[in-house]
């Protein structure tokens, strides 16, 4: 099997980040050989530890930063991988070129030229390797593998810790407050559905106007911001919904959250979303930025129980197909080994 050094100097929240502390430790269940390098975050550094890997934490600074490409230099040289793999921009340009292929993995639609140094480029969506192919990269060397999300079932939180009354319905929302994520469309949805309650799981630029949106809409009393989680699973497993309702979503890491609890699931018809529902099927499409059809999809849903297991039986089932571990571990197993095999042809 292949030996690969992996690198991410992302922010300490992010769906990269956290599908990375996924990913690395998954690889490592399956048998890889590598090591992994992170920009110094000593939680990551402890979810990494606690999976069985000795992560490497380097500053991963701005341009003034000299030691962490020679860090990564010293550290490619001792342990002679026969591929990186490099998370976003700044762990890309930051890594030294060697005799090892480079592949980049691409959660969104970055500027390929901070990638022009890369072997290959894999993309976690298939509209992402279209972007990859437009922007000139070879089709043979622009690779689809999609996320995958932990399973297990969450054990559900009690609604009284979180100020809910337990027979009230519950929608749940999860990510980075940023306009991205259309939390104000939200927010103006749940005006129009006025028994239910909304947990907010997330932090960010855009909170202070969220509270304050929730004032204004007279949604204040049933909106939980919840701030950053490590219990998604357990938050997901007691709501009744998960809403996304975003504006711009490469790929919509949430559907898969909510599919994997065995929640019903509205979303806008974003990228990701477009591509991983199958509208009246595994769950339910509105269009963006469009509150009045957002709740009237929640409506749709809590109102009608044998369509909310219907949607949520059909998305777990989705998820468990394409979107397991074994299913993403394997692709990315099956990858390494073409790229290395690849290699050692050439002539």
């Amino acid at each position: 099997m292949p030996r690969v050094l992996q690198a991410m100097a992302g922010a300490r929240h992010g769906g990269a980040e956290a599908f990375f502390t996924r990913l690395a430790p998954a690889l490592h269940r399956a048998g890889l050989d590598q090591e992994v390098v992170i920009r110094r975050d000593r939680a990551r550094a402890d979810t990494l530890r606690d999976a069985g890997l000795r992560p490497h934490e380097l500053a991963f600074g701005g341009p003034l930063d000299l030691l962490t490409p020679l860090r990564l230099r010293m550290l490619a040289s001792s342990y002679r991988p026969d591929l990186v793999l490099t998370w976003m921009n700044r762990a890309t340009t930051r890594m030294p070129a060697g005799p090892w292929q480079h592949v980049a993995r691409l959660g969104g639609y970055y500027d390929l030229r901070y990638y022009r140094r890369c072997d290959h480029l894999v993309g976690n969506t298939p509209d992402i390797v279209r972007h990859i192919v437009a922007g000139g990269w070879p089709v043979d060397r622009a690779h689809y593998i999609p996320n995958f999300v932990d399973s297990r079932p969450g054990a559900a939180v009690a609604r009284p810790t979180l100020a809910t009354p337990p027979g009230a319905p519950v929608l749940v929302a999860l990510g980075r407050l940023h306009p991205n994520k259309a939390f104000d469309t939200l927010i103006h949805a749940l005006a129009l559905v006025p028994e239910a309650v909304l947990w907010l799981a997330g932090d960010g630029p855009e909170r202070q106007r969220l509270e304050d949106l929730a004032v204004a809409t007279g949604t204040a009393a049933r909106v939980r911001f919840l701030g950053w989680r490590n219990d998604t699973a357990d938050i997901i497993a007691a709501a009744d919904l998960l809403v996304s309702p975003s504006r711009h979503e490469p790929l919509g890491n949430v559907i898969l959250e909510g599919w994997a609890q065995r929640r019903p699931v509205v979303a806008t018809q974003s990228a990701g979303a477009r591509h991983l529902l199958d509208d009246g099927h595994t769950g339910l499409l509105c269009p963006v930025d469009d509150a009045p059809a957002l709740a009237g999809a929640i409506r749709t849903v809590l109102g009608d129980a044998d369509l909310a297991s219907r949607l949520a039986a059909a998305g777990a089932a989705a998820c468990h197909a394409s979107f397991s571990e074994r299913a993403v571990v394997d692709a990315w197993l099956d990858l390494f080994r073409r790229i290395t095999a690849e290699r050692s042809c050439a002539p």
